[in-house]
């Protein structure tokens, strides 16, 4: 066999596509649309490189027309969780050992399948099961994930350089081993790239795993799968299960070989998956390791030297796309009162404009949210507002369940700066701002700072580097990834490494080696090259 060091694929981002009217990309997703949206799919679990058929299953409707049936997925028992650790446990004897290089040949394989030949299945698959336009699926489904597999393999090999010093005497050397045991990734419904990203970077560094994507997220991690299979992911190193969260996560949770939880989601549901843990500490073989990205009540705050114009388009695309589905959506913004009227006419104009409907119509600006439970908590808040007397839904405000989960984009004006919509995330394409007095300006700040449990994005829009810098120190811990003069939304992988703290998160940056390092456990080795006979040390001479 052949040494050397390795050098592995300089990592670039993945260009985004536009599907203009009439491109190759257009004609090729909505085919793979039309095809796959009048056919059934049936999913199975994987465990161990097989699919596991159980008989009880559950069916998958689009957001935007939840009568149509698009297929099945087969929900597991106990048992097979307990099948799924085990062959975990039994790949890992094999896949920990296996050369890094072959690790990373695998991944680069997956990001290189998905930017060519399952690209458009890609993209249509996340546009039936979340329903995202093809726009927010692009980037994505498509370019986020790509990122994700090639950045990994990049970061990964900068770990294993960073080596400790030596001497002519001992030589020194650091081993990034894979932690002991077996991992377990729980992800959302709103990123196909997370649901990729969050097992396969636990793999990549010689993990084994138990995946539980999203029951809203089931049709399009299938094609994951269908990537990682064909790259060449070997059986038992990914096993992926779908069922009851409750008895998944219990039966994971309460195996002494459990190493490290890689979830999004909610905040109550990790807090009380940490608690869980922490509570089973004594059972571990290690104490395992834990992350976690969360919930965010996101801020924009415009200064009085503002471009109104920049201001509005800031909520119109922060707060919007993808229906305020991002961990990352804008949802809360402090306008002052002498920019006010522009940015709500500006605001008023954009959101009149949107066009809603199925993501099939490419013209379509917003969708549908993702189910009924959503649906009906956000027109509840939108109701709630209408009546309340220190709230005015200044555009928007009307919903539709009938044949999609439909809520139109909503922009609520309140008086009280700890208003329920100002204080609680929605998730949802609500937008809650607040208009302070322009000569308020600091003040307002540190409103921004102690208004929400959560810090994950926020904005300044301003023309003045004092206010700028004002706003950067006064909400240094108020945000994981702070934006000036743009919307606090779109992070790119290698660019703008994602997480936040307090509530948000444990902010260990997907997007970076940050987050790689959390799934090893390193070995420092000293070799010593003439070693000694003699107890003694020179300071004991007579």
């Amino acid at each position: 066999m052949g040494n050397g060091f390795f050098n592995v694929p300089i990592a670039v981002n993945e260009p985004v596509k536009s599907y203009a009217p009439g491109s190759p990309e257009r004609e090729e997703v909505l085919a793979a649309y039309k095809a796959m949206y009048n056919s059934k799919v049936d999913v199975p679990l994987y465990i161990n490189g097989k699919n596991i058929e159980t008989g009880k299953t559950r069916t998958m409707s689009p957001p935007h027309d939840h009568q149509h049936v698009v297929g099945t997925y087969h929900l597991a028992e106990k048992s097979h969780i307990d099948e799924a650790i085990a062959t975990a446990l039994e790949a890992r004897k094999s896949w920990s050992q296996l050369p890094w290089q072959q690790r990373a040949g695998i991944f680069l394989k997956a990001a290189e399948l998905i930017a060519g030949p399952y690209r458009a299945k890609m993209n249509a698959a996340t546009m039936i099961a979340q329903s995202k336009t093809i726009h927010q699926a692009e980037i994505d489904a498509a370019c986020e994930i790509i990122d994700f597999l090639r950045f990994n393999v990049q970061y990964m090999t900068e770990i294993y350089m960073e080596q400790p010093e030596s001497t002519s005497d001992a030589w020194n050397r650091v081993e990034y081993r894979p932690l002991e045991g077996f991992t377990y990734a729980v992800t959302p419904f709103n990123f196909t790239a997370i649901a990729g990203n969050l097992p396969s970077c636990m793999a990549l560094m010689g993990n084994v795993v138990v995946w539980k994507p999203s029951s809203a997220q089931v049709y399009s991690a299938k094609v994951i799968m269908d990537v990682f299979k064909e790259a060449g992911v070997p059986d038992g190193v990914i096993n992926v299960v779908f069922g009851d969260p409750a008895m998944i996560t219990d039966t994971v949770l309460n195996h002494p070989e459990f190493s490290g939880l890689h979830y999004t989601g909610s905040t109550n549901v990790f807090q009380d998956l940490w608690k869980t843990i922490g509570n089973n500490i004594h059972i571990y073989k290690t104490y395992p390791k834990i992350v976690g990205e969360t919930g965010g009540k996101d801020f924009i705050v415009a200064h009085k030297s503002a471009n109104p114009k920049q201001v509005a388009t800031a909520i119109s695309r922060g707060a919007f796309e993808f229906q305020g589905q991002k961990c990352s959506a804008a949802s809360r913004a402090y306008i002052p009162n002498n920019i006010w009227e522009d940015v709500k006419n500006y605001v008023i104009e954009d959101v009149a404009s949107f066009k809603m409907g199925s993501p099939e119509d490419m013209s379509n600006f917003i969708t549908a949210v993702i189910h009924e439970g959503s649906f009906d908590k956000l027109a509840k808040y939108i109701d709630q507002a209408k009546a309340d007397s220190d709230a005015e839904v200044i555009v928007g405000g009307n919903y539709d369940k009938s044949k999609g989960y439909f809520i139109q984009p909503t922009v609520i004006v309140t008086s009280n700066p700890k208003y329920t919509t100002m204080c609680t995330e929605l998730f949802g394409p609500v937008m809650t701002i607040y208009v302070y007095d322009a000569d308020q300006y600091s003040e307002t700040l540190k409103l921004v700072d102690e208004t929400s449990e959560y810090a994950l994005t926020g904005a300044i829009i301003s023309n003045c580097r004092y206010a700028i810098e004002e706003a950067t120190k006064a909400l240094e811990n108020a945000a994981g990834n702070f934006y000036i003069n743009d919307k606090p939304t779109g992070a790119v992988v290698g660019q703008q490494p994602f997480g936040g703290a307090r509530a948000s998160g444990t902010n260990d940056k997907a997007g970076s080696a940050q987050n790689l390092l959390r799934w090893v456990s390193p070995r420092l080795i000293k070799e010593t090259f003439v070693t000694p006979v003699d107890y003694r040390y020179p300071f004991l001479g007579e």
